[in-house]
């Protein structure tokens, strides 16, 4: 419910009985002096992540623009169950804001049906960011040399290896899954906290393969410690011009890319979920965000909450049938 829609005898009703102080709430009538305050945005992940990295890009540019403190808090852990649970404790006021992406929105609903919450239900889309390629690599150390060599390798040794991700519903998970649906082969998946307790173990060796997006894994490969042996993109990626996609290495329309925006509680005011979109809008045009996209080959996104809003749809209708293939459970 929106503040402006209730009167004030049970506004302060409502706020003690949630254990509020009115200083810790918007005046009613006032969103449009939002934000008068740090905005916390909670990253459902580990630091060192793409979802951490992408949110720190956004959220520098959102502080200049607004002047308030846009703070990462990162939760890592429970597939981001425990995450979106505390974004349901927040109040409704704008304070309090989701990186939200594929795992959140299109997997857990489907395996975790008593989260005690409804994505699409109890949460509202304000924008989608960036659409980041997904990469597949090896440790410099597994002996194959391009992604068919590494199938066969794999399939030569059922189960005995490892791939990491920043956990369970994750994208990295969900693109090693659906790479696993494609090609017939079998590794046996080991869930983190998030992007960067799992490429610290791939970056030592204890693991050989991990899906991540470019933010987390470019400076990686550049440097010799991972192998990119392919792209889970439609077409080539501009950052990786040498390196295939799946699509063109037989399997045909495979595709799996990451992405993040931004989704606040059901219930924050119309007034408050516009202004951030258009302020997100405003990051894409920034000459560190563009310069950042065009490194990392990112899409930036900075759409409509109804453009989110239809796009998540789509993806949680795409992802069903990987979940259901791969039978895909919480860890």
């Amino acid at each position: 419910m929106a503040f402006e829609n209730i009167n004030r005898r049970d506004h302060l009703k409502w706020m003690g009985a949630a254990g509020l102080s009115a200083a810790g709430l918007p005046a009613l009538g006032q969103t449009s002096s939002w934000p008068e305050k740090a905005v916390r945005w909670i990253v459902p992940f580990a630091p060192g992540g793409t979802s951490s990295i992408v949110a720190r890009s956004i959220g520098a540019e959102l502080t200049k623009q607004l002047g308030v403190p846009f703070v990462i808090d990162n939760k890592g852990g429970g597939g981001g169950v425990p995450a979106m649970q505390e974004a349901m404790r927040a109040p409704a006021d704008g304070y309090t804001i989701v990186m939200s992406h594929i795992g959140l929105m299109a997997v857990n609903p489907l395996i975790y049906p008593d989260s005690g919450y409804d994505v699409n239900k109890d949460f509202t889309s304000v924008t989608l960011l960036s659409r980041v390629p997904s990469l597949f690599v090896v440790h410099k150390d597994v002996p194959v040399k391009d992604f068919k060599s590494f199938v066969a390798y794999v399939k030569s040794k059922p189960g005995q290896l490892n791939y990491a991700s920043a956990g369970n519903a994750s994208a990295g998970h969900l693109a090693v899954e659906a790479l696993k649906v494609a090609t017939g082969m079998f590794i046996t998946h080991i869930p983190y906290r998030g992007t960067g307790p799992a490429l610290n173990d791939v970056l030592a060796g204890r693991i050989e393969f991990m899906s991540a997006g470019t933010p987390a894994l470019l400076p990686h490969i550049k440097s010799g410690a991972l192998r990119c042996i392919a792209v889970g993109t439609t077409q080539r990626i501009p950052v990786l011009p040498d390196v295939p996609t799946v699509a063109e290495l037989g399997y045909k329309d495979f595709e799996t890319v990451q992405w993040y925006g931004i989704t606040v509680r059901n219930g924050t005011p119309v007034e408050i979920i516009n202004k951030l979109q258009q302020e997100c809008a405003k990051t894409m045009k920034s000459p560190e965000v563009i310069k950042r996209n065009e490194a990392e080959s990112a899409i930036p996104g900075g759409g409509t909450p109804a453009e989110y809003a239809a796009f998540i749809a789509r993806e949680q209708a795409r992802w069903k049938t990987v979940v259901e293939r791969a039978q895909i459970k919480p860890s």
